[in-house]
């Protein structure tokens, strides 16, 4: 088999090789593929380079894409997807868009019918360049072979520098199996793109943030996803470490600071802890860093760190100023600012006072639940297994909606990269494969996938990826029978009343006359058959006296395992700060 140094200009490969060609040499390990009519060529390629690449056969295309996003949110490294043309590309749509939002670096590739067929409605012809150009970094429809190695360089760079995020390469099939003479040490030609080099915050405005630093009496750190990408979770964590700073993280942000560490201030925003958000509320230096300034985080604008000055650093300079204008914008990579930042800035001895407040404020108001409750509030089961898996390694995903929040609140964070969540797009069905993509890169690591059952069915069908691919995903299942965040809007917000939001039997709700907030004793479906139909093992506990000893049992389970944990719907998610609302209108009970 040929190889990258062994590759000459002389050398004659089919375009499906050189593309398999080029991820191997790109570092690429493992491949979530599902194939079809248009992406053959491809599949067979990837046959004869099954020593140095392990393809995944997921379930849908959907679940392959997501798949690339754990894989991706957990190594820092491109995660890659490939589907036929057609439905087949259609299918990663959401995954990619996802990918957009909350900057994962993703390879997305698809199959395209013949070159003469584009644009003659042939059989499985979508034009998905055009349908992903708002939601891609970049993309690519490859009608010239002799442009495939440039292609797929330039593919992994756009894809992994500066903010990171989605890139679609659409092959016709005719150039897959199209043969000729590759050039392996072709140039980028990425005119316009200026992350050629990372941009680099000046010393001047590196100095005007260690004296904004020296200024402030109440200082807080809000750092989001853009610090895990840039792997400067270790910098920051120096930084809160030479001044005092409070820190508070966005949904995506959770890790970079363990949540054990007596300044961590957990989560800002809709969700967020009472504590951050009134630090921030009150705060006079707010220090922005990597983050989007996104609404469920600030709420009514005008209203958010309003008595605050305002630095803001991102390696995306559309991000400067576009939802909260900032005092001090730096166009920087964050890791680089942070560690210019700690040569210069000084110890906080003057915020005594301030860190004493954040830390009143975080003892009299704590994420809690009603501890004395019969049955199992999801709250405690989230607090259990976080309990309980402590001192491993241990990846948790989400899938989205009450249970996704829950997560975020209870879950002790120790590390970065260890967390998945949907953030920007909230992907119901991201949960399940973004766990079995963490998995594939971390075979030694427990992988757990909190979820809901609205959100779990969407993908439920990778179960039978996880038992064929031998990749032991653990899935607790928080059983409400409810769409229960939008039944939570319903109740504080349309005077409780029930559109659709009951995933039972409706028959049971009329057979009753209690319309359809009575819901049946039995819960619907059985998801221990279901999950012992693909294969995996699977249980199910409703007292909480039980609870312990079945997470114990599916934690230590050889294999792919889902716990149905029967949890009530009338529970929410508090606090809440409404949409467009202040952190003065919370909602606490």
């Amino acid at each position: 088999m040929a190889t990258a140094e062994q590759a000459t200009e002389s050398q004659v490969m089919t375009g499906a090789d050189i593309l398999v060609q080029s991820l191997v040499d790109h570092g690429v390990d493992v491949l979530f593929a599902y194939p079809g009519g248009a992406s053959m060529p491809l599949h067979q390629a990837l046959t004869r380079f099954s020593d140095r690449l392990r393809t995944i056969l997921p379930r849908h295309e959907q679940g392959g894409s997501f798949a690339a996003q754990g894989y991706a949110r957990t190594t820092g490294k491109p995660g890659v997807c490939m589907a036929t043309s057609g439905p087949g590309a259609t299918n990663l749509v959401t995954a990619i868009a996802d990918a957009k939002l909350d900057s994962i670096p993703i390879i997305a590739i698809t199959g395209q019918v013949t070159r003469p067929a584009i644009g003659s409605d042939a059989f499985q012809e979508t034009p998905i360049v055009e349908v992903c150009r708002g939601i891609t970094k970049h993309h690519y429809l490859v009608t010239d072979i002799a442009d495939l190695p440039r292609v797929m360089k330039e593919a992994f760079h756009v894809a992994t520098t500066g903010r990171p995020g989605p890139v679609l390469i659409d092959m016709p099939k005719d150039v897959q199996m199209e043969k000729a003479a590759v050039d392996w040490d072709v140039p980028m030609n990425l005119p316009g793109y200026q992350n050629i080099r990372p941009p680099h915050a000046s010393h001047e405005q590196i100095k005007q943030v260690a004296e904004e630093i020296k200024l402030a009496k109440r200082p807080v750190l809000y750092c989001g996803g853009g610090i895990i990408s840039a792997g400067a979770s270790g910098d920051l964590r120096e930084l809160v470490q030479k001044t005092g700073i409070p820190v508070t993280m966005t949904l995506l942000g959770l890790g970079v600071l363990p949540s054990a560490h007596p300044l961590c201030m957990d989560m800002l925003g809709m969700h967020g802890s009472v504590y951050s958000n009134w630090a921030v509320r009150d705060c006079d230096l707010l220090l922005a860093f990597g983050v989007r300034f996104d609404d469920r985080v600030t709420g009514k604008l005008t209203e958010f760190a309003k008595h605050a000055k305002i630095v803001h650093i991102d390696i995306d300079p559309s991000e400067l100023n576009k939802n909260k204008p900032a005092h001090i914008p730096i166009h920087s990579d964050i890791k680089y600012a942070i560690e210019e930042l700690n040569k210069i800035v000084e110890p906080k001895d003057d915020i005594d006072e301030w860190v004493a407040q954040c830390q009143q404020w975080k003892k009299a108001y704590p994420f809690h639940y009603d501890e004395q409750f019969d049955g199992i509030l999801p709250q405690h089961a989230i607090s259990e297994i976080s309990r309980l898996t402590q001192d491993r390694t241990t990846i948790f995903a989400t899938g989205v909606g009450q249970h996704q929040m829950w997560a975020a609140q209870f879950i002790q964070f120790q590390e970065p990269q260890r967390w998945l969540s949907s953030g920007g797009l909230g992907t119901m069905g991201f949960g399940l494969p973004a766990a079995m993509g963490a998995q594939a890169a971390h075979p030694d690591a427990l992988v757990v996938d909190i979820d809901g059952d609205g959100s779990l069915q969407m993908n439920i069908q990778e179960l039978a990826t996880c038992h064929c691919e031998r990749l032991p995903v653990k899935v607790m299942l928080l059983n409400n029978q409810h769409l229960g965040m939008v039944v939570q809007w319903e109740d504080r917000f349309m005077a409780g009343n029930r559109a659709h939001t009951y995933l039972g039997p409706v028959h049971h709700a009329e057979a009753t006359g209690k319309g359809n907030d009575a819901y049946a004793a039995e819960y619907y479906p059985d998801f221990v058959q279901i999950a012992k139909g693909y294969a995996a093992g699977a249980s199910t506990v409703r007292d909480k006296a039980d609870l312990t000893a079945a997470i114990e049992e599916m934690i230590n389970y050889d294999g792919p395992y889902v716990l149905d944990v029967k949890t009530p719907y009338q529970e929410h998610v508090l606090p809440m700060i409404p949409a467009n609302h202040t952190v003065d209108d919370i909602i606490l009970e």
